[in-house]
């Protein structure tokens, strides 16, 4: 029986080998833990981070919603960078719950993906 760990990292790897992030649209990589979630805008070409976000520091509301908050932060710094653009990766999690807020909430704050 394949264990949950080893599920994520075969869809991480079949989804890593059709994507990639460039200077102009960077991949936007999203990982969460139980307590924290993390988005960063790597450059794959050149090997590395643009932007990157969290929610070390954040307060308050439930994970979705802290999730949500993380997604306008990066969209915001982004722009800030010149990026409007961007490849999501989800990184071989479901998309639905905090990685889907997060995602909406960049695209709300102004990324194109």
């Amino acid at each position: 029986m394949i264990s949950k760990i080893q599920r994520r990292n075969k869809i991480k790897t079949r989804v890593r080998g059709k994507i990639s992030g460039t200077a102009q649209r960077p991949r936007m990589t999203v990982f969460r833990s139980n307590k924290a979630i993390y988005v960063q805008l790597v450059d794959d070409l050149a090997g590395t981070t643009l932007v990157s976000a969290s929610s070390k520091g954040l307060e308050g509301g439930t994970k979705c919603e802290v999730a949500a908050k993380v997604g306008d932060a990066v969209a915001q710094k982004a722009l800030a960078a010149g990026i409007t653009e961007v490849v999501f990766d989800r990184n071989g999690y479901l998309f639905h719950g905090r990685v889907k807020s997060l995602a909406d909430a960049a695209r709300n704050g102004g990324l194109k993906f």
